[in-house]
């Protein structure tokens, strides 16, 4: 009785277990026109139809008997464009799709048909299997998923192939005795067939089926011997055997045997004995090969060892090819679009795949780059009627965003770091709030429209300087700044002033023409008196002022002093020192947190540091840079503004102070990697490369979040292309000099 209990309780669990797993499958009957449930698998089938807009439903002649899911298919069109399906799944699991065994990236997969030029592109079913964490898991499935290309179950019963429910996974295994022509061959003599209908215990990683493991061939004669034909071979591939002892041996017999073929020095020398290696007969032993060079044809061979009383003996196997996976766009840029596209159902039902990988959606473009990344979105009149995903700040590879005509609401939020943004269109929705002042300071900014929208407050005076296209026509509650006027005054003042001289000096000249038509003599002028003073402000050959090129670059901004000093409270917080001068503390009117240097140093040298500094950090820009805002050159005062680092250096980090945060090992190399990308930016990136010449741990500076950015470029130089002569002058601070 308690046996029986006992089993009863065993095959309850293991029902449960294939319903719950059954529940998390997904079937499609692509073309199909209504749900049902399979009679024949108990599995439930939904059609394709609001799934995908695309492509028609097809009736298809002489279908595969009664499986209802092969009566219709769905065609699609012969272009180049991506049609998509998308199926839910949970992150990080691996799943197979049509015997494609691969790592979910996110919670959802998408199976697209891309790129069709030639035939009739269809698809009948699409059927999605998740699979236990620890099944089928490589050391390459970061780069490589697997493709299925044999899975036999040796010693079948007949030629249909055992699936769900025998299988929970519903992996599909074929039988040893399929008629395809060549496709398993070269049966050695002496083969015979068994089978068993006791348990076998399968709890290995794959967890293959019982039904499956419940039947084997042996070599009666010594050896086992298959040809199989490998389709998309040769490749290197992950192979597995299945090994279970089903036969009662007795006690003095053994079954020990090798791998014979194909050739592999670090296999073939080892000894199979399963009921040793399995710890038992009737239980499963699954070696596998992690990574194995496979031929088109694949002859494979086992052979007893001489002290075996029994022949070789073969449960099942299973092969898998490594398929390269492709180069996909940068994720921080797929993320934006999936809150996009999840706005807007017509968006979803259009748009899947990688947006740009082999075909970009319709309303994107994507950088030639790898990976690719977006350099332009337009969704112009999608009736979008939700704010501005915050997190297009991320997309630093954007160049034109065109949102308008629309019904986007709340403010514009922020993406100061879109350095590359060229062309922002925003006109003719409901936004709100004021314009932020990091739109004048965008170095790549060209044209700027938001007319139509609610925006109030103060525009941005860089915005009005006419080097931007800007239309903010229809917001009555935008205006500009009382300075801003006031500096149109006082030009179109000195203008006047000007005009009144010149007609001054005008009617003189006539005068004094007229004068010398009926004068004999001339009267010399003293030109003395004449003469127009200079300003007796003293001048550098470096100052920015007079140059002007610095402004042409388009990055920083020059911020008047008294913006700085109520920004600083009059500086009153000093936060640091370096050899530039000292640092204080500021926040703008606009709420951005800032740190401001001003420099010591009044020296020629000093100015000149003060000049490369601006003028490098206006024409960089990367996220492991520190950004300058703006800088000021007024009253004999020289500062700089940048943007405030929340957690200081990564020297009062690793020197262990009480008052800071302790960083462990790993944000340590998050540190150093971010530190590299920025140095890798100025060495590669840009153009002329820029050789930093002073890093050490307190020009590393820690935002919010703990990620890195270098500082201090004072002291750097630029590589021009055809220099032939480095200059060993020692600049920065001794031992932090990099060799070059």
């Amino acid at each position: 009785m308690g046996l029986l209990i006992h089993f009863l309780f065993l095959f309850l669990c293991l029902f449960q277990s294939i319903l719950c797993q059954a529940k998390e499958f997904i079937s499609i009957d692509c073309g199909g026109t209504r749900n049902y449930t399979d009679p024949s698998t108990g599995l439930a089938w939904i059609s394709d139809t609001g799934i995908l807009s695309h492509g028609k439903s097809v009736e298809v002649e002489n279908s595969n008997g009664d499986l209802l899911q092969y009566q219709r298919r769905r065609d699609f069109p012969i272009d180049s464009k991506k049609y998509c399906y998308t199926l839910s799944t949970k992150e990080r699991r691996r799943v197979y799709v049509k015997e494609m065994i691969i790592r979910a990236p996110s919670n959802f997969i998408d199976v697209c048909l891309c790129c069709a030029t030639t035939g009739s592109p269809f698809i009948s079913t699409l059927e999605l299997r998740p699979l236990n964490l620890s099944m089928y898991a490589t050391d390459f499935e970061d780069s490589f998923y697997l493709k299925v290309a044999a899975r036999v179950n040796f010693g079948a019963p007949s030629k249909e192939a055992i699936r769900y429910p025998d299988d929970p996974y519903d992996r599909i295994w074929d039988s040893d005795i399929d008629r395809r022509q060549n496709y398993l061959v070269g049966v050695a003599a002496g083969t015979e067939r068994i089978n068993t209908s006791k348990n076998i215990e399968i709890k290995t990683r794959e967890y293959p089926p019982v039904k499956v493991m419940q039947t084997a061939v042996v070599g009666t004669e010594g050896m086992l011997s298959y040809r199989l034909n490998l389709e998309d071979f040769p490749a290197h591939a992950r192979a597995y055997a299945y090994f279970a002892e089903i036969e009662d041996l007795g006690v003095n017999e053994t079954r020990k045997f090798k791998l014979k073929q194909p050739y592999m020095p670090d296999y073939n020398n080892a000894v199979v004995n399963i009921a040793e290696n399995a710890n038992g007969s009737y239980t499963l032993y699954e070696p596998s090969y992690m990574n194995v060079s496979m031929d088109f044809v694949l002859s494979f061979s086992f052979v007893k060892t001489k002290d075996s009383t029994r022949g070789p003996l073969l449960n099942a196997i299973e092969i898998s090819k490594y398929v390269e996976i492709a180069s996909k766009t940068d994720q921080q840029d797929v993320n934006v679009l999936n809150a996009l596209r999840s706005l807007l159902a017509e968006i979803v039902l259009t748009s899947g795949g990688d947006p740009c990988v082999p075909a970009h959606w319709e309303w994107v473009t994507c950088s030639p780059t790898m990976p690719p990344r977006i350099t332009k979105i337009v969704l112009s009149g999608k009736n979008m009627n939700s704010k501005i995903p915050s997190e297009l700040k991320s997309m630093e590879g954007l160049t034109e965003l065109w949102l308008d005509s629309n019904s986007l609401t709340g403010p514009i939020p922020e993406m100061n770091n879109l350095v590359n943004l060229k062309i922002v269109h925003l006109e003719n929705n409901r936004l709100t709030g004021p314009l932020p002042s990091y739109l004048g300071s965008l170095p790549s900014l060209r044209e700027l429209y938001v007319q139509n929208n609610s925006l109030s407050g103060e525009i941005p005076p860089a915005l009005l300087t006419g080097n931007i296209i800007f239309n903010y026509e229809g917001n009555p509650g935008l205006s500009q700044g009382a300075k801003h006027k006031a500096r149109y005054k006082l030009i179109l003042g000195i203008s006047a002033g000007v005009l009144a001289i010149l007609f001054v000096l005008f009617l003189g000249s006539l005068l004094l023409l007229c004068n010398l038509r009926t004068k004999t003599s001339f009267k010399k002028i003293d030109d003395k008196g004449d003469s127009l003073r200079t300003s007796n402000k003293p001048s550098t050959a470096y100052s920015i002022a007079r140059g002007g090129h610095l402004m042409d670059e388009g990055g920083a901004y020059n911020i008047p002093l008294f913006d700085i000093e109520e920004a600083t409270n009059n500086f009153s917080k000093k936060i640091g020192k370096g050899s530039f001068g000292p640092v204080y503390y500021g926040k703008m009117k606009d709420g951005k947190e800032v740190a401001v240097k001003i420099m010591a140093d009044s020296s020629s040298h000093g100015t000149q540091q003060f000049v490369t500094e601006v003028a490098l950090l206006s024409r960089i820009h990367h996220r492991n840079l520190v950004p300058l805002i703006g800088y000021c050159e007024e009253e004999y005062q020289r500062m700089l503004v940048y943007e405030y680092m929340h957690n200081g250096t990564l020297r009062d980090h690793i020197n262990d102070s009480a008052n800071q945060k302790h960083i462990d090992w790993v944000a340590r190399l998050y540190i150093a990697e971010d530190a590299a990308k920025g140095l890798e930016y100025l060495h590669t990136g840009c153009n002329p490369s820029i050789i930093h010449r002073d890093v050490k741990t307190s020009n590393i500076l820690l935002d919010i979040n703990m990620r890195a950015k270098v500082s201090d470029f004072g002291l750097s130089r630029q590589a021009e292309e055809d220099l032939t002569h480095i200059s060993s002058v020692a600049r920065g601070t001794v031992g932090y000099l990099d060799p070059e």
